[in-house]
């Protein structure tokens, strides 16, 4: 079946969706809830960057009306909640707070979630191309990762790791180190190094806790036999007084080069410490695969920042790739309510955030007047409205030569996949290549040549392939 990008969304939308597309969707509070709301708990509710509106996870938030009203207004910093108090009045906070009232009541039945049954045909501009399902039955996928046999290994946020063998996901792997599945946080990025045939390491980036819920990005790295996690190293945990509360912008994934690895931690929701190069948070950091640090980092002596940062100034990265031809870094970061962005990542290099940004403060205020400052690099590409730029992967098969070479960058919020092509430091020609499967957590290559993404909403993984014909 040949199926325009156009109308995928509409017939992968599920019923409740369709539904609320009837009166309680119509008018001013739906209207608020779209400007100020929907970019981080998604235009159906059901969740995104924050947590779905229609399920009981968050009844502690909003025990009364007057409750929820009241966080609305105020927010909660530790949760990523931004304050609504000089955004809206108060009869309009009241009309939000029916608003979604109403849309839960709505969902009180069965909410069926997208499912990808069978091979779907869509075209993009160079080629026709299938989409084939490969598993589901997960929850919150954030990566996968393929060794040079085939194998992969999937993280599940809230702390499993599973192999995936010949389409078939495993029971989860005993032993791993507990995370703190907490807001945004929980396990991350999963990675085989390079010379794993030889050497049987594996690298997990999750949140780590400590004491009452605080949590932060750490690496570590271990051996897995049969169904069990040995060998455990920490490779990298930044000092206990980094530790927060905070639920948000953990980053991260984790890449390898010629003996060093390469990770991402986001401003842990506090935008100012980005720009302070002794905090570890919204920096990329570089060490060698067993942790040591390398003495060619910008801040090795520990005189100007932290030894292990390699660049600074980032928001949220949680894309992270080399350039298969010229071994340049790349990186795609979350911006604010606007303002994502794909970046050329160069040592030593300050990328702006909070100084510059195209974004603005999900209330609508506004951040910065600067969208470029000398000494702050420019994003490559930037989204506003925000797509919620998360993986990214180079395309490096043989079945659509077109693309070879070309990124690849997937979209939480728009679940969309783009395609960069990208000269230089400029981007010379882009398409949606899909849109409507679900939020895309993931974008890797797996070593059959084919483009893999990993799905939330619903939470499967699917694979990119030539036409069966």
């Amino acid at each position: 079946m040949h199926i325009r990008l156009a109308i995928i969304s509409l017939l992968l939308t599920s019923p409740i969706s369709l539904l609320a597309q009837g009166a309680i969707r119509q008018g001013a509070p739906a209207e608020l809830y779209r400007v100020h709301c929907a970019v981080c708990h998604g235009n159906d509710l059901q969740g995104g960057a924050a947590g779905s509106l229609l399920v009981d996870k968050w009844e502690s938030i909003r025990q009364t009306d007057e409750a929820l009203a009241e966080y609305i207004r105020v927010g909660n910093t530790e949760r990523g909640m931004p304050a609504f108090g000089d955004a809206m009045t108060a009869r309009e906070i009241r009309s939000l707070v029916v608003f979604i009232n109403e849309m839960r009541s709505d969902a009180v039945v069965l909410v069926e979630q997208k499912a990808l049954e069978a091979d779907l045909e869509l075209q993009s501009d160079h080629y026709l191309f299938r989409v084939e399902p490969v598993v589901d039955g997960l929850e919150i996928p954030w990566a996968l990762a393929f060794d040079s046999e085939g194998r992969g290994l999937v993280t599940e946020r809230p702390g499993r790791l599973r192999w995936l063998l010949d389409g078939e996901l495993s029971e989860p792997i005993n032993g791993i180190p507990e995370v703190l599945h907490w807001g945004q946080g929980g396990l991350m990025d999963v990675a085989f190094h390079p010379d794993y045939a030889d050497n049987g390491w594996i690298y997990l980036v999750l949140t780590e806790g400590i004491g009452e819920n605080r949590g932060m990005t750490s690496v570590v790295r271990g051996r897995i036999n049969g169904l069990d996690w040995q060998d455990q190293e920490w490779i990298y945990r930044a000092e206990e007084k980094h530790f927060t509360a905070a639920r948000v912008h953990f980053g991260s994934r984790i890449v390898f080069r010629d003996g060093y690895l390469w990770f991402a931690i986001g401003d842990r929701g506090n935008p100012g410490s980005s720009q302070d190069t002794f905090s570890p948070n919204g920096n990329i950091h570089r060490l060698y695969d067993d942790g040591r640090v390398p003495d060619d980092n910008p801040f090795a002596d520990g005189e100007g920042g932290l030894p292990t940062i390699w660049s600074w100034g980032h928001r949220n990265p949680q894309g992270l790739v080399f350039h298969p031809v010229s071994g340049e870094l790349w990186s795609a970061e979350h911006g604010p309510r606007g303002g994502d962005e794909v970046n050329w990542i160069q040592k030593g290099a300050n990328y702006g955030w909070p100084v510059v940004t195209h974004g603005i403060n999900y209330n609508g205020t506004p951040i910065t007047e600067y969208i470029s400052k000398p000494g702050m690099k420019d994003p490559v590409r930037q989204w506003t409205p925000s797509i919620s730029v998360c993986a990214i992967a180079f395309y490096t098969g043989e079945d659509f030569g077109a693309w070879k070479n070309n990124l690849f960058v997937g979209g939480l919020r728009s679940e969309e996949l783009w395609r960069l092509t990208i000269r230089g430091s400029e981007v010379v020609e882009e398409e949606i290549v899909l849109k409507g499967l679900g939020r895309i957590r993931d974008v890797t290559m797996g070593q059959d040549g084919n483009l893999y993404l990993v799905l939330n909403s619903p939470d499967s993984i699917v694979r990119l392939l030539p036409p069966a014909d």
